[in-house]
């Protein structure tokens, strides 16, 4: 008779048998289809002002673009199924299309192709969109879709599954789980940055990240030695912790709480889309059926069939080519030496799939927080502001509450007053002077109602969180002091001088 492989190892008190995955299996796939609709709601209400015709980034216009400059070439570095049709209708029904898959995902239908779908509409999406498309979490979605696929259930309604997940495929989710924490940790450790070696970078964090909730105003407000100690435990939650992931069932099991905790934190200070939902998804491999069933009903699913046969073999040997190329990946950019040249080339043919990633978020703080204001004027002397919806605009409006949707254009406008301003800045402003209503749908409040205006500009300032005594007296929330231009003014009209 045949043994099943055991997945941990008993200590700490015993536990009843090997570990069972299925339920947490079935939860991991709920769990990662709601966040798939999340992501395909929230695009499909920003595609055409990012993407479509007269949008900021057509996805239409980069295509031509690849295909004029790459020629056949243009299809492998852009693996996309829009290259057939990127019309705005179809930008749309994608995201529709989206939507539908990740809901037959909840309710459990057709697990595995359903997953293999999902995974290549958002790589399309991802692949042709450019830098609105170019967030962690987007890599980290389809990374995560792919590794689904290999504990994935077969049939068109499995319930919870017949078969445990593959050994192989249950430590590969756990692996995927601890890169994601251990390589943000270490890439603090290793980029040198003051404020992470001296333990003050969330006294900078709350204020500088992009979209600060309300209570990310209150936390700024804490005293340093709060900064100090939270900074620590951020960095012990992501250094140390994620490797109990390897560890006897029951610390296991607790590593959980830190985990997700501090994605909690994350989720209730700053508006990170659907990352923080996703991370905590993720965690839940550490994990196993009876801590989430309870021991009655962990009893009554009853025994599980191994997975046997060419299957087993397929999965495992797919799992195995999967750890190979992410340790890889980790070793090309973390690793004290480079993995061989032959994983090397493989991975780098790999790249345009956006499926085998690094990850290392806020490894440098930023201590300041510059802003752009972009500012419209019909005759270059009076110059009115344009409201974006979520990013800071007017220092009085409340921060607000967004996750997990992600406004593409306000985290972007976040990057690009942190350096000189991208190739996709100078079409965003095009935009504003022909009056795109795509782009303008994006903004909240637009000061020129009837006609787009005849020139644009963006001013730089510095924002500052206003202290408690503050904001009672003036119901600010922000403090600001302008830098200076960040981008001349510049119009469309022929022959038109364009003033400063």
């Amino acid at each position: 008779m045949s043994r099943r492989p055991v997945l941990i190892h008993e200590g700490l008190g015993r536990a009843p048998g090997p570990a069972r995955s299925r339920a947490v299996r079935w939860l991991f796939l709920r769990l990662l289809g709601v966040i798939h609709y999340l992501a395909f709601t929230s695009l499909g209400s920003q595609v055409l002002g990012l993407h479509g015709r007269r949008g900021i980034l057509p996805i239409r216009d980069r295509l031509e673009r690849a295909r004029y400059v790459l020629g056949p070439k243009g299809y492998q570095a852009v693996p996309s199924l829009f290259w057939l049709d990127a019309s705005d209708a179809t930008l749309v029904r994608a995201c529709r299309a989206g939507q539908l898959l990740a809901a037959l995902l909840v309710l459990n239908v057709a697990p595995r192709p359903v997953l293999l779908l999902l995974w290549a509409l958002y790589l399309s999406f991802v692949s042709a969109g450019g830098a609105f498309l170019s967030f962690q979490w987007d890599a980290l979605l389809l990374e995560s879709s792919l590794h689904a696929l290999l504990v994935a259930p077969r049939g068109l309604r499995p319930g919870f599954g017949r078969e445990d997940p593959p050994w192989q495929a249950v430590l590969l989710l756990r692996w995927h789980a601890f890169r994601l924490y251990y390589e943000s940790g270490l890439a603090k450790l290793q980029s040198g940055d003051a404020t992470w070696k001296n333990r003050t970078a969330l006294g900078y964090h709350y204020e500088t990240q992009p979209l600060p909730t309300p209570l990310g105003w209150y936390a700024h407000q804490l005293p340093y030695p709060v900064h100090r100690m939270s900074t620590r435990l951020a960095l012990f939650s992501e250094c140390v912790v994620p490797f109990l992931a390897f560890a006897p069932r029951r610390l296991r099991r607790l590593s959980f709480w830190p985990l997700a905790g501090l994605q909690a934190g994350i989720a209730a200070t700053g508006n990170y889309g659907f990352f923080n939902l996703l991370t905590a998804v993720l965690a839940s491999w550490v994990l196993d059926d009876e801590p989430l069933l309870g021991k009655t009903l962990f009893r009554a699913t009853g025994p599980a069939r191994p997975m046997r046969g060419v299957r087993r073999f397929v999965i495992g040997a797919a799992a195995s080519l999967l750890f190979a190329l992410t340790l890889g990946a980790h070793l090309e950019r973390y690793g004290p030496r480079s993995p061989p040249r032959f994983l090397s080339r493989l991975l780098g043919s790999l790249v345009p799939l956006r499926s085998v990633n690094t990850y290392g978020l806020f490894s440098v703080m930023t201590v300041r927080r510059p802003e752009i204001v972009i500012e419209g004027s019909d005759d270059g002397g009076r110059w009115l502001e344009y409201e974006f919806r979520y990013k800071p605009t007017d220092p009085r409006r409340p921060l607000p509450w967004v996750a997990p949707h992600q406004p593409r254009l306000d985290w972007q406008m976040w990057f690009a007053a942190l350096g000189p301003p991208p190739s996709w800045f100078v079409g965003f402003l095009v935009r504003l002077l022909e009056g795109s209503p795509e782009v303008l749908a994006l903004l909240q409040r637009c000061p020129f109602r009837d006609h787009p205006p005849r020139y644009v500009r963006a001013v730089l300032y510095e924002y500052r969180m206003t202290d408690t005594e503050t904001r009672r007296r003036t119901g600010e929330w922000w403090e600001r002091e302008r830098l200076g231009l960040y981008f001349p003014a510049i119009s469309i009209a022929k022959n038109a001088a364009a003033p400063a």
